[in-house]
């Protein structure tokens, strides 16, 4: 295949770049600077450093136009809501005290005042604040962290290209502030935001940017008549500005459908597209459109959110394709690079030959660039990479890793009657109350207690031989010793055995799985200073030998209540994965399915009585766009019913869900035939125990009372509060008390009181119930 050179030199670039740097020093200098240990202009200089680093290895690797602006202490939504001036009330004071302290106090809250609520960024595990606006909302502009972004990166030869969230996007993702009315719609704020956008672009201009880019991945969702219209008239205000850069408008992780037509037309410079699988309409789309005369197209041709090797020679083709749909086509990933780690050269673990199918960060921009060369020079330039592209490609198609045929046989052997528990909620839950003998209001955990520096230095030593097995496995049972005891003295009812010995949700079973492979340097963010290291699914999936049993026995043989098992999902596993792409999902999730049905079967012949099988990944992975949700929630919660539809009546299976918007997925979760499920409400001021009651749903429920993402200790009347909340919309033989979430990621001083404070709640609460 020979593709011609483009008309107008094909140029490489990304949307942005992994913020944390190579050995995590962002989140190192953000947390000690939260501690005391480092200084605001240290901190600030080590955030200057990254952005250095960042912008010189995308300029050595090829990339022509650097984004600016995509750098974040803790996440780019809530640098927008400074930048527009949509500071609440409750934290003026705070940012007018001291501007960064005042940014940490909205995103993490402080003792005395909650955070902003944060949910995930549309159906990835990257979380953002969630914008509170209001009628009486006063936008004014600060542009000084775009504008400075844009100076550093000149000063250094580049030529940055500033990212913003869009102004319709950043509406949509809004919520009414608290104390407005809930039918409040942001996007009538338009007309009052456009201006703020229309002086940052010129204070951009001023600063030297030729090119500002506005990302609008909210019309990749289903949109109405009038979101299309506020988008047609904000890019109709802001393309008509006489001192701005010029335009590139956004989108990515789904097609744009109905809204194409409408950024297509608008007098905006260019649009920057996904054509990935993912929206793999997009193409046709602009096709029918009449593509883009007189504009430039960015092709997001190398996928932004998985690890898997870049096929050169399909993305050429649709290269090649889009080079007569507009006047001047670049390459770019599909989406910004935060989705993925840095640089698979770090891995010294994987086997080398499986090492060359994955591609981070750094390997995405190579391949954008080795794309770029092709399309505009002729793949002829390129016929080495093009070579041992197609022969990489071959490995892994051709690779014993990535099929088993034992479990291929078994999961084809699946039947409906594997995914259906023997009896209904209604006969279960008398043989389950009888059998657990608990309280009204009874209270649980969700199952991780903190990872204290102990726990983590002993994982290291015994990695690194500093510390035997057996000295390993006394400090681990002494930790379960610990939380056990803790919980008793709390009066906590459901107990768990607080995982130390896991150092991840996903990672701690994907290690224990075939078909897995786990990274030592691929962390990825996931929300503030929190990183993750998702594992690569890249074969078939089984279960050698038990994963949970011995450490779940070993701590109820500690105690006569209850201790309640914990695994993760099917769904979530692949979520929170990066997972093979050469079979459907479904097909994946039912292998998943089985490996952890053995588990939980496993667990219950062991004489546990209570097993919690997390999905907070459930609405996350959700299709953007309706028409594919109902196939997506039939193989998923297929996937749960079949991991725990071989258990006993008397067994309680419990769920978990967590920062996510749940009122689009709640006959889903009534789907999963769950007996228990605790979800995020703290933040959110119980609003899942409202969606749970207009759904009518029959099973029991814990809508958090304790936001665990902040280091805020909730009073116990607080807890009460919102407990009384739940109790308007789940009756109290129903109604669960817990946590959001787990509490590995906090101190042991905040756990203690808040969970105290929680089971006081309780108790007070239980008083006020009715006798009769």
């Amino acid at each position: 295949m020979t593709a011609k050179p483009a008309a107008a030199a094909a140029r490489a670039t990304v949307y942005g770049y992994p913020r944390q740097g190579q050995h995590r020093e962002l989140k190192k200098a953000v947390e000690g600077y939260w501690k005391g240990r480092v200084t605001a202009d240290a901190l600030r200089e080590t955030a200057k450093d990254l952005r250095r680093s960042n912008w010189q290895q995308l300029a050595d690797a090829g990339i022509h136009e650097v984004p600016t602006g995509d750098f974040s202490y803790y996440d780019h939504v809530l640098d927008t809501s400074v930048m527009v001036g949509a500071v609440p009330e409750r934290h003026r004071a705070a940012i007018e005290a001291d501007a960064l302290d005042g940014y940490f106090a909205m995103a993490r809250g402080t003792q005395d005042v909650a955070p902003l609520e944060m949910t995930k960024w549309f159906d990835t595990n990257y979380h953002y604040l969630v914008p509170e606006l209001g009628p009486d909302t006063v936008f004014s502009t600060d542009s000084a962290k775009q504008v400075g972004e844009v100076r550093e990166a000149l000063a250094l030869g580049h030529t940055p290209r500033p990212v913003l969230v869009g102004p319709v996007t950043y509406l949509l993702l809004s919520k009414p502030a608290p104390g407005v009315a809930a039918d409040f719609d942001p996007l009538t704020l338009l007309d009052r935001l456009l201006p703020v956008y229309a002086e940052v672009l010129a204070d951009l201009r001023t600063a030297g940017a030729e090119w500002a880019q506005l990302d609008e991945p909210a019309l990749v969702q289903d949109r109405t008549p009038a979101d299309l219209n506020a988008a047609e008239r904000a890019y109709r205000v802001l393309g008509t500005l006489a001192d701005r850069p010029k335009l590139l408008v956004a989108s990515y992780f789904d097609q744009l459908g109905e809204a194409l037509p409408v950024l297509a037309k608008a007098p905006v410079d260019g649009l920057a597209l996904d054509f990935t699988e993912a929206a793999a309409g997009n193409l046709d789309a602009l096709a029918a459109a009449g593509g883009l005369p007189g504009k430039r197209l960015v092709a997001g041709v190398v996928n932004g959110r998985n690890i898997w090797i870049n096929d050169y020679e399909k993305s050429l083709a649709t290269l090649g394709t889009l080079l007569g749909l507009a006047d001047r086509v670049d390459v770019a990933a599909s989406c910004s690079l935060l989705h993925v780690p840095l640089d698979a050269t770090a891995e010294r673990d994987i086997d080398p030959q499986v090492l060359r199918w994955l591609a981070f960060a750094r390997q995405k921009t190579a391949e954008v660039a080795t794309l770029a060369r092709g399309l505009a020079q002729g793949t002829h330039t390129i016929a080495a990479e093009l070579a041992a592209n197609r022969a990489d490609l071959a490995s892994r198609a051709g690779s014993a890793i990535t099929r088993d045929p034992a479990v291929r046989a078994r999961t084809a052997a699946v039947t409906d009657a594997d995914g259906r528990r023997s009896a209904p909620y209604g006969e279960r839950t008398v043989a389950q109350r009888a059998h657990l003998g608990l309280p009204l209001l009874p209270t649980t955990t969700i199952g991780s207690f903190p990872q204290t520096a102990e726990l983590r230095a002993a994982r290291a030593d015994l990695r690194a031989g500093r510390l035997d097995t057996a000295g390993y496995e006394e400090r681990i049972g002494n930790e379960i010793r610990e939380v056990l005891a803790f919980q008793e003295e709390a009066g906590i009812d459901v107990l768990v055995h607080g995982e130390p010995e896991r150092n991840d949700m996903v990672q701690y079973f994907a290690e224990r799985l075939t078909g897995y492979l786990a990274t030592q340097h691929g962390w990825v963010q996931s929300y503030g200073t929190r990183y993750v290291r998702p594992p690569v699914l890249a074969g078939d999936i089984s279960r050698p030998e038990p994963m949970t049993v011995r450490w779940t026995r070993y701590a109820q043989s500690l105690t006569d209540r209850p201790v309640k098992g914990m695994l993760t999902g099917p769904v979530t596993m692949l979520a929170w994965s990066f997972v093979r792409d050469d079979q459907p999902l479904g097909d994946t999730a039912r292998q998943v399915a089985l490996a952890l049905r053995d588990e939980v079967g496993d667990l219950e012949a062991a004489g546990t009585s209570v097993i919690q099988v997390d999905e907070p990944a459930l609405r996350e992975t959700l299709p953007l766009r309706a028409a594919g949700r109902p196939a997506y929630l039939a193989w998923a919660t297929e996937a749960f019913r079949l991991t725990t539809g071989g258990v006993r009546d008397r067994t309680q299976i419990h769920t978990h869900m967590c920062y996510a918007e749940f009122g689009d997925i709640v006959q889903a979760i009534d789907d999963l035939d769950a007996d228990v499920i605790s979800l995020e409400a703290a933040r959110s001021h119980m609003q899942v125990a409202r969606e749970l009651a207009e759904h009518g749903y029959p099973r029991e429920a814990g809508p958090g009372v304790y936001d665990i993402h902040s280091p805020r200790v909730p009073s116990a009347e607080e807890a009460a509060s919102l407990l009384r909340k739940g109790l308007g919309a789940i009756p109290a033989e129903r109604l669960w008390v817990n946590p959001d979430c787990g509490l590995k990621t906090r101190g042991w001083p905040e756990t203690r009181a808040s969970l105290e404070n929680l089971v006081a709640a309780a108790r007070t609460v239980r008083a006020e119930l009715p006798t009769s």
